[in-house]
């Protein structure tokens, strides 16, 4: 009875646990951009521009915060960043952070838009395998002549 039990774990567990430790055939493609919030304002806005080469990082964690997976990537000349992540991280929760920017009059990052949460597992109903992370921003150390006219036109959009 013990060999039975024996043969039909292996035959169930083995092949379980070999996919497991395999990285995925098809990896999520993370996109999402970091900008420069020229007008200090917590969100972008028609002067926001975009970051090329600014760096940020994915962190996923366990329940106990325990660091489990780091990979980083860098904007492509639109502020874009592309990172193909390999494995699964179901039980984990996941952030993109910002790293650094090369600017340097915008390299405070903006607290409340220094990370974004991302879902980065198959066994959620999402088919597809890119996944976006929202826009992360830089604050300008000085704000740009304009923007006072610029958020009152927002204020009045908004009444």
């Amino acid at each position: 009875m013990a060999k039975v039990v024996l043969i039909l774990a292996l035959c169930v567990l083995l092949p379980v646990l070999i996919s497991a430790s395999r990285p995925m055939s098809r990896p999520f493609r993370l996109q999402g951009r970091v900008y420069c919030d020229t007008c200090r304002a917590g969100f972008e806005t028609s002067a926001t521009t975009y970051i090329p080469r600014a760096k940020v990082r994915v962190e996923c964690k366990d329940k106990e915060q325990k660091l489990l997976y780091s990979i980083e990537g860098t904007t492509d000349a639109t502020g874009t960043y592309h990172i193909l992540v390999h494995e699964d991280h179901g039980d984990e929760t996941c952030d993109v952070v910002l790293v650094s920017s090369p600017l340097g009059h915008c390299r405070n990052a903006d607290p409340g838009r220094d990370r974004a949460r991302v879902v980065l597992t198959s066994y959620n109903g999402i088919v597809s395998d890119t996944r976006f992370a929202n826009a992360m921003g830089f604050m300008k150390d000085e704000i740009l002549s304009g923007c006072t006219t610029l958020l009152q036109s927002l204020m009045e959009e908004e009444d």
